[in-house]
């Protein structure tokens, strides 16, 4: 199977992929991968998470934009596979974020299922469709639209 074809990435792959590292790497494996087309991203969410502390101390919820974060890194993934070794790295921008609703809260022990979908695509400008999953249940929808700078 080339690499390509890969349908699981694991962490350090995907530090190969994309420019984000921890504190700011919001997935931890990516899987169901169809080229140009779809991907799911795995974020185990755990206590020791830095955002934690102050959002909230009593009551721990992961930052609605955090999820929307880790739909972009996913969709970074996704669009690093299909293009190939040549774009990673790259800085990617958030150009849009549309129709984004969060369903349910997500907090430590919940493991997020991050479907990625591709809408569109024109050049160096990505659009997906996002949804976040724990246990079945659909915690937050977006619809993103980044581009890859190749500079």
């Amino acid at each position: 199977m080339s690499e390509q074809e890969a349908t699981s990435i694991d962490i350090m792959r995907i530090m190969e992929m994309i420019p984000h590292r921890y504190p700011f790497l919001l997935v931890d494996r990516v899987e169901d991968i169809v080229v140009g087309e779809s991907a799911t991203g795995i974020k185990n969410v755990t206590i020791n998470e830095p955002f934690f502390p102050g959002h909230f101390p009593q009551k721990p919820v992961m930052p609605g934009v955090l999820i929307v974060e880790a739909m972009a890194q996913t969709a970074a993934v996704l669009v690093v596979q299909t293009e190939g070794k040549d774009i990673e790295g790259k800085l990617v921008y958030f150009m849009s974020i549309e129709g984004c609703r969060f369903r349910k809260p997500v907090g430590p022990g919940d493991t997020l299922n991050i479907k990625v979908q591709k809408e569109r695509q024109r050049g160096n400008i990505w659009k997906f469709k996002g949804e976040a999953y724990s246990d079945g249940n659909l915690m937050a929808e977006a619809v993103i639209t980044a581009m890859i700078v190749k500079e």
